[in-house]
């Protein structure tokens, strides 16, 4: 506040006669604020100098304490079902409910915030990114497994398959360990429920893959049969199989709001509960689109016809007996390649064996028995 414009004010209140239209004039300040001033100044003295706040009176669109109390009886009953509980699932749950003013995100985030719920992060910036997602359904799906504990604290693997179009949960199959056995019972649920798949996309867990270790492994080979393309993330690089792993975590939170399963027969059972709770939720990164709805609305993607044969080449030791090992078998080469590197170039189960720029075998792989025996006789007389 302009120092002579208060003692304006003050000595035209006390009676003092001053030119107000002059000292408005010289001080650009208009007659109806020197008034306003002046008739505040002789109600409440010096205090008629403090601004006034602009906020209004009333608050018509304000939020009352009926839609504070839905939303935080809401985040507390998702968080108790073990699901999402942020401010876009809130208002999910409210329109479910048929509230009649259901808030804005950023209202429910402020009634969260305001009551504790939320602590603000102004620093934690979100980050930008490049979601890629197949076109169709079953155009591929992703396979992982994850640990869990029984109430005994026995440790079980729970294999989980995605569908990669539409985040849809074609199989959440409890097993006693993750291997090529359980993997392919899960698969054969998920293919009798929803068909097979163009493409599965795994890690490298050796359950699933042995891409990454020049080898075919026994699902692999399963797949090939059907026609479906097996691909496996880099080494070291889970952001391949994000949405599997994202899945894991909603499902962790919501088996840890229920108490632990006795058996393996009784996880399945909560496993079947969940899917069918998660496959018809809404979803966020589906634009409110429940992942059933998502898969039902376009067409499925089918793999091509007829066995597909997976090949690649890599190499392997030849041991002092002269035998290298490769996927999952013994192949005897004879003594006179021991010691050497051996290329091998393979299509399926059809091997050629390469030693420098000389054909040292061929073979189809007797997957009866692991250990590949000479059968040329005069390979035999070399060994």
């Amino acid at each position: 506040m302009d120092p002579e414009f208060v003692a304006a004010v003050a000595q035209a209140a006390s009676g003092e006669k001053i030119n107000i239209a002059r000292f408005c004039r010289e001080h650009g300040v208009s007659r109806t604020v020197f008034h306003k001033y002046l008739n505040r100044f002789r109600a409440e003295g010096a205090e008629g100098f403090t601004r006034r706040s602009t906020a209004p009176h009333h608050h018509p669109a304000a939020l009352g304490p009926t839609v504070a109390e839905a939303v935080l009886r809401a985040r507390k009953e998702l968080a108790d079902e073990g699901l999402d509980n942020g401010p876009i699932s809130i208002r999910w749950r409210l329109e479910a409910q048929g509230h009649d003013r259901v808030p804005s995100q950023s209202a429910v985030y402020r009634i969260l915030r305001e009551h504790g719920q939320i602590v603000p992060q102004p620093r934690k910036k979100p980050r930008t990114r490049r979601r890629f997602e197949y076109a169709d359904p079953n155009g591929c799906w992703q396979i992982d497994g994850m640990e869990h504990y029984l109430a005994d604290g026995t440790k079980v693997c729970i294999i989980q398959l995605l569908d990669d179009h539409s985040r849809l949960d074609v199989g959440t199959y409890a097993a006693d360990s993750e291997n090529t056995t359980n993997a392919w019972a899960a698969l054969q649920h998920a293919f009798a429920g929803y068909g097979l798949p163009v493409k599965l996309l795994s890690d490298n867990g050796l359950a699933f893959s042995g891409k990454h270790r020049g080898r075919m492994v026994e699902l692999e080979r399963h797949l090939a049969q059907l026609g479906v393309t097996t691909i496996a993330s880099t080494p070291h690089h889970p952001q391949t199989c994000g949405k599997d792993e994202r899945s894991h975590q909603t499902l962790q939170k919501w088996l840890a709001a229920r108490p632990p399963a006795d058996n393996l027969a009784t996880l399945q059972r909560l496993l079947d509960e969940y899917r069918t709770i998660y496959n018809n939720r809404r979803h966020q990164s589906l634009n409110g689109l429940t992942p059933q709805q998502r898969y039902d609305a376009r067409p499925k993607a089918t793999p091509a016809t007829g066995p597909r044969r997976p090949s690649g080449v890599t190499t392997r030791p030849v041991s002092a007996t002269g035998v290298i090992a490769f996927s999952g078998c013994s192949i005897v080469l004879g003594r006179t390649w021991a010691g050497h590197t051996a290329t091998i170039y393979w299509q399926g189960d059809r091997v050629t064996v390469m030693i420098n720029d000389t054909v040292a075998r061929q073979l189809t792989l007797d997957r009866s028995v692991r250990y590949q025996r000479l059968t040329n006789p005069k390979l035999s007389a070399k060994s």
